[in-house]
């Protein structure tokens, strides 16, 4: 079935909506589960409610709630490409048991997955990236077509849920909704018997809390029932959540605040800035300035983590040259009162030396420079400038139809008589 088309929901940004989620959370006692997600999806975002369902092994319980209350409310599960094939299997059998009819698998962007993922173990070294593209980046699109959405988070979890209420108010005014929130392990596998919910294959072998299989193990007798995810790791959310306390994870961020303009959108940025503290053997999805990397460049060669390299007017892109390939992305520096050597570098790395990958312009980035730095090889911007984003996203950048430094041999310099020119 394909995914419902829906119009964009924008934001409420009403101050008395705070007050109203603090009102909604006095009204209901801590196990009226059902009464939550009915006030929820009849009263508080009526037609404007998802519920989004990892199919793991509490996931009947508010499955079952789901279809006590409307069983065509959309169910968006996040198919990652990195689930048990009992999961894949689970979808299935609680679709059918439970009468489920608005199920949807949510893939991650196979461009994305391509490009930072190729070989398919970035969970082993960067499960926060990997988290990202398979999860996070996926979801924000589905979530922003409507008002809010329904999640099986529990206060018992971890100690970072431990003060999750039943509604939420997220960062960009969308209500966020846990039914199950006041309930404990004992009420989840209570309820499971009581209402004869089909158990999720994994769950008699040990797995207390499910998700991708490569990041999920069982768990020992008396352990947390969320530590066999990640195990190990100083990691306990995947990044889609956020309580308004501000532990668990950052709030998602819409869209349209995305930073990095690519392929005709602006997008999620998996690469970050580097830090004095950083360490060149560890470092990930880091633009490595070039002078730190020729200072460190045995250890940035043997680091297995994607990295990019940061440029700025002055540096010698020559002095690498033989190590471009090393990078996923070439951020080029454009500094205020635009500096031309950012232009000459994009040349020399897609003309001279062939670099295939990201070059990226970064800094002082306005529209009126934009056609010059895609003609030079350029092919995906950093934009803070909110005159230049819009010229962007309305496809009304300048035109330029003459160069005084013309690319290739068909473009005409300024001043030339085109009838004189020799043909090389």
């Amino acid at each position: 079935m394909a995914l419902p088309k829906l119009a964009h929901t924008p934001a409420a940004h009403d101050k008395l909506r705070a007050l109203g989620i603090l009102a909604l959370n006095g009204m209901f006692d801590e196990m009226d589960a059902v009464g939550v997600l009915r006030q929820a999806a009849t009263d508080v975002l009526p037609g404007d409610l998802a519920i989004v369902s990892s199919f793991g092994a509490d996931s009947a319980v508010l499955l079952h709630l789901v279809a006590q209350v409307d069983p065509s409310l959309p169910v968006y599960f996040l198919e990652t490409g990195k689930h048990f094939t009992e999961t894949l299997d689970y979808v299935e059998t609680l679709k059918k048991h439970l009468g489920l009819i608005n199920v949807h698998a949510i893939h991650p962007n196979s461009d994305d997955v391509k490009r930072f993922d190729p070989k398919g173990d970035l969970w082993e070294t960067d499960p926060d990236s990997c988290c990202h593209i398979r999860k996070t980046e996926p979801l924000e699109p589905i979530t922003e077509q409507y008002g809010g959405w329904v999640t099986g988070r529990k206060r018992f979890q971890t100690k970072e849920r431990g003060v999750l209420p039943h509604f939420e108010l997220t960062s960009d005014d969308r209500i966020k909704v846990n039914p199950l929130a006041y309930f404990n392990d004992a009420d989840v596998n209570q309820y499971k018997i009581d209402h004869g919910l089909p158990e999720h294959p994994l769950f008699a072998k040990g797995y207390k809390s499910i998700g991708c299989a490569p990041c999920t193990s069982v768990v020992a007798e008396g352990e947390d029932p969320r530590a066999g995810r990640w195990r190990g790791l100083n990691k306990k959310e995947c990044g889609i959540h956020f309580d308004f306390n501000g532990a668990i994870a950052s709030p998602m961020t819409a869209a349209t605040r995305h930073h990095l303009w690519k392929d005709g959108a602006f997008i999620a940025d998996p690469f970050h800035d580097w830090a004095e503290d950083s360490d060149p053997a560890t470092a990930s999805y880091k633009h490595v300035p070039l002078p730190v990397f020729l200072a460190n460049r045995e250890a940035f060669l043997a680091n297995p983590h994607p990295l990019g390299l940061l440029v700025v007017p002055g540096d010698r892109i020559e002095d690498v040259e033989t190590d471009l390939g090393r990078f996923a992305s070439i951020a080029i520096k454009f500094p205020a009162f635009s500096d031309g050597r950012g232009y000459s570098t994009a040349r020399l790395l897609s003309e001279r030396f062939k670099y295939s990958g990201e070059i990226r312009a970064v800094g002082d980035v306005l529209q009126d420079q934009i056609p010059l730095m895609r003609r030079c090889g350029i092919t995906a911007l950093v934009v803070t400038h909110e005159p230049t984003r819009a010229a962007l996203t309305e496809n009304r950048l300048p035109e330029v139809a003459i160069f005084y430094q013309p690319v290739g041999i068909t473009e005409v310099p300024v001043g030339t008589r085109p009838f004189l020119r020799r043909v090389s």
